[in-house]
């Protein structure tokens, strides 16, 4: 059976340049691969044919050969073509490779650069801390360049030699069937490189642990769990790459009075059952001091009381938020005799009129009594 034409194998025109033949192979080679036809010859002949043409026409002197002679030209046992050879189909499949599989391509002597690792740090914090803002200094684990051998990872005096698996490209190519895989160089691990006689101090790491101390800035209304962050304090990057960043997460201490909800503060305050049934006057406290507020007569247990302004400023906004009281009458205790006495006193006289002094009391007996009747 005749050889197809080879630009017409690839879709382009006998004019065209290098990269319009990749970018069409490309195409062809991502819908014909074996690995995505499993079993189907037809599709394994075309990525071959598809493979050959490729190989001819990215090769100057095959291509011009082919020009002239056509397959003739180009047939090995005609002697016809030198060329690039497996070299120049690699370039391209290793681009196209991980389109297929998920991995990297890319082109030669692409070392492994990556960038550091982010770092988190807790720190706890006291409410008022929080409301007010903060400077905290902290102390966290850090990786510095060795000063025995400047990072190099090389015992003082030497200096590292280039990989002779790679030749400092920090990848090698992977014969595969027909075609080949690229991947970090197994010897120097992308490097490029190899220590021969490691830093003593560092242990041809380049880089040595310390503790590192970095003053914190705590703006005023941060809220548990926020985070700042601070570029360029993580981990170092590998091969060059940049350093990571440190996260500090806030942790805000619990209160013995407050207890936040986002920009507002509650608080229980406990007043006296004379206090809750003639009023009067009490003070409760503030992050900002104590201040005074009125109880009117006949206030009952879990009444709440706003004190506007008096809670946290927005971390944002800066608009503050408000100071909840929740009062709890409390109920008296290690009465004396003639306390017991007074109060029953009063009791009797209040039962005697429960619907005027006792009205909740009443209203739920009364449906209690519905309820059982029913």
């Amino acid at each position: 059976m005749a050889k197809r034409d080879l630009y017409e194998v690839l879709g382009v025109n006998r004019d065209a340049s290098e990269d319009e033949m990749k970018k069409a192979y490309r195409k062809l080679a991502m819908k014909y691969h074996p690995d995505r036809n499993p079993d189907n010859k037809e599709a394994e002949e075309k990525f071959k044919e598809a493979k050959e043409a490729y190989e001819i026409l990215t090769d100057a002197n095959k291509r011009a050969a082919y020009d002239r002679y056509g397959h003739e030209g180009v047939n090995p046992q005609m002697g016809g073509g030198g060329g690039q050879g497996f070299d120049g189909f690699a370039d391209a499949f290793g681009d196209i490779f991980g389109d297929i599989f998920g991995g990297g391509g890319g082109g030669r002597g692409r070392s492994n650069v990556y960038r550091g690792a982010d770092l988190r740090y807790n720190l706890e914090i006291s409410l008022e801390e929080a409301a007010r803002g903060a400077e905290k200094t902290i102390r966290i684990p850090a990786q510095e360049e060795c000063g025995a051998c400047h990072g190099s990872g090389a015992k003082p005096g030497t200096q590292p030699k280039t990989c002779p698996t790679c030749g400092g490209a920090g990848q090698v190519r992977i014969q595969q069937g027909f075609f080949s895989i690229q991947q970090t160089c197994p010897k120097c691990h992308g490097s490029g490189r190899i220590i021969t006689e490691p830093c003593t101090t560092c242990g041809g790491a380049g880089r040595v642990k310390r503790q590192k101390t970095l003053e914190v800035k705590i703006p005023a209304g941060i809220d548990d769990g926020m985070r700042l962050r601070h570029g360029g304090h993580g981990e170092p990057g590998v091969n060059g790459g940049p350093a990571g960043d440190l996260y500090v997460e806030i942790r805000i201490k619990q209160h013995p009075v407050f207890q936040r909800d986002g920009d507002d503060l509650h608080c229980e305050m406990p007043i006296s059952f004379t206090t809750a049934a003639l009023g009067g006057e009490i003070e409760i406290p503030t992050l900002d001091g104590a201040a005074n507020i009125r109880i009117p007569a006949e206030t009952q247990s879990a009444k709440v009381f706003r004190l506007r302004g008096k809670g946290i400023r927005n971390v944002r906004t800066h608009a503050p938020g408000d100071l909840m009281v929740h009062v709890v009458v409390e109920t008296p205790v290690k009465l004396t005799e003639r306390q017991k006495e007074l109060l029953r006193e009063f009791d009797d006289i209040a039962s005697s009129n429960a619907e005027r002094h006792n009205p909740k009391a009443k209203s739920w007996m009364d449906k209690v009594k519905d309820f059982f009747s029913g």
